[in-house]
């Protein structure tokens, strides 16, 4: 199966598990990539302020085709208990360019729930996995069994 691996990460945190997914399912890999400047405290702040707006923003252009990829794993950062304003604007510009979908999130706490259905109601499907992990679990390498449990079900 043809495996693209797409995410926007502000700190490292969501690259970080976008890269263990893509390489333990050989998976091509795409970042997501903001024209606006997210950076720093303001640039968090900023980004919380939009992302609970459910505002979208301008990306950058992207190389891979997801409508050339069998599965399309998307991951996003929780901002504000909601999916992140790059990661919003590319499923709705790419929403018919999906063949199967899963979805991963990383976050500090909560949020999500809410990210996940409100993604597979902009993608108009349901996933074949989500994955969500604590920033904190990333942060210490301690998301090896739930990394395994998401990349078992998609290769089911």
């Amino acid at each position: 199966m043809k495996t693209l691996v797409v995410f926007y990460s502000r700190t490292g945190t969501t690259k970080k598990v976008a890269l263990e997914i893509a390489n333990k399912l050989g998976a091509e890999i795409e970042e997501i990539k903001d024209t606006v400047n997210r950076s720093g405290v303001k640039g968090y702040l900023v980004s919380g302020r939009d992302a609970m707006k459910k505002r979208l923003t301008t990306l950058e252009l992207t190389t891979k085709n997801p409508a050339d990829f069998d599965l399309v794993i998307i991951g996003t950062p929780i901002w504000g208990w909601n999916m992140s304003v790059p990661v919003r604007t590319y499923i709705t510009e790419k929403k018919n360019n999906f063949k199967k979908v899963a979805f991963f999130c990383t976050m500090g706490g909560t949020g999500d729930d809410k990210t996940f259905a409100e993604m597979e109601q902009i993608v108009g499907q349901k996933p074949a996995a989500t994955l969500a992990l604590l920033t904190r679990d990333v942060a210490k390498n301690d998301f090896a069994e739930k990394l395994e449990k998401f990349t078992d079900a998609l290769s089911a």
